[in-house]
């Protein structure tokens, strides 16, 4: 199923990548020869106009086939490399303003849906799966040394003579302190998906300016699945997308950085298989999960396109540019020996982060 997921992601990022260059070169004049959905060898095809669509076997994307793209002297007013410049940019960034917009959609589906986030009280009352989650543990408190974690939901607590089943943080405090007698309790939690017990015995004096105060030395909150209305998903959804452009941008530049000075950390990378890996994950905890890793994918795509990479479109956006300014295409066999170099380092790039991929699985 993780498979099957992983592939109708891709398909739906790089369609609406394609379907950018699509609609933007169809409006700038240009001939679109075929817009294609996976790729050959095709299974079926119809033609409109000038342009052919075709559905194709190997579901691992799609293209568009623009005429004269990569051949300079192309003739006709309607090949690419004869219309102006400014409309060549256009159609190249195209695709990664459509993978952007995209990302916003999914997020604006996500919070509409309901996506998973901290709670109020009253708000944990009425979500279904609302959850204590330990925010914090304090060091050397029962807590820690029970083995709390950060991260880890609270799922029902068990005393000698009563239990705890409530989502509700006044709750797990109240339930907590009446435990006068310091009995050991029985913390059912989870972490990372997995059910565990562990002992924790409270106790007094953790907190120096209340140290009558029984507790266990635990930050904690109530995270859970809640909805916003269409209309604020709308405006939300706007700045978050906003926010998660900007936080992958600034993580792109430390990783090229970091490659750059040859101090580039792969674990903090995946490839195609880890990513397949995390579609899985966020699939198993709920469509707002999986609208939301798609839409972090779209915005890594997006970005990743814009670098003025050979082979990429923002390395051929930076071609266009240079002939604007130099006022003459740049020779082919310069084009085609950059454009060559560029796709060897991107390979390369991505089979030793897929090898990295391959590695963590088996330790």
């Amino acid at each position: 199923m993780t498979v099957i997921l992983f592939i109708l992601v891709l398909v739906a990022l790089i369609v609406v990548h394609e379907f950018g260059h699509f609609v933007v070169a169809k409006l700038s004049g240009m001939r679109v020869d075929e817009f294609g959905i996976g790729y050959p060898p095709r299974i079926a095809a119809f033609k409109v106009g000038a342009t052919e669509y075709s559905l194709n076997w190997l579901p691992f994307g799609g293209f568009v086939r623009i005429y004269g793209e990569d051949e300079t002297d192309a003739a006709g007013k309607d090949a690419f490399s004869s219309r102006p410049k400014i409309l060549q940019a256009l159609t190249l960034v195209a695709g990664i303003f459509m993978n952007l917009l995209f990302a916003y959609v999914l997020v604006v589906l996500a919070l509409g849906f309901g996506t998973q986030r901290a709670l109020s009280d009253q708000e944990a009352l009425s979500a279904p799966d609302a959850v204590i989650a330990v925010a914090d543990v304090l060091p050397g408190s029962p807590a820690a040394t029970a083995g709390l974690m950060p991260g880890d939901f609270i799922r029902s607590v068990d005393a000698p003579n009563s239990s705890f089943t409530s989502a509700v943080t006044n709750d797990f405090t109240t339930f907590i302190g009446q435990d006068t007698n310091f009995a050991p309790l029985t913390f059912h939690i989870e972490r990372n998906y997995k059910p565990m017990t562990l002992t924790v015995t409270p106790k007094s004096d953790i907190i120096p300016s209340q140290p009558w105060r029984i507790g266990i030395g635990i930050a904690i909150s109530d995270v859970g699945t809640a909805r916003v209305s269409w209309g604020t998903a709308i405006t939300d959804g706007a700045s978050l997308t906003w926010e998660l452009v900007k936080e992958t941008a600034i993580g792109l530049a430390k990783f090229f950085a970091s490659l750059a000075t040859f101090t580039a950390n792969l674990s903090d990378v995946s490839g195609p298989i880890g990513i397949a890996g995390a579609v899985g994950n966020a699939y198993s905890q709920g469509i707002t999960s999986l609208l939301t890793i798609t839409a972090l994918i779209s915005i890594n795509l997006a970005l990743i396109n814009i670098i003025p990479i050979p082979a990429l479109d923002g390395g051929r956006l930076l071609f266009v540019i240079i002939e604007a300014v130099i006022r003459k295409p740049i020779k082919p066999r310069i084009a085609q020996t950059v454009n060559m170099v560029g796709f060897a380092l991107l390979i390369l790039l991505m089979v030793l982060v897929s090898a990295h991929d391959i590695f963590k699985l088996f330790t």
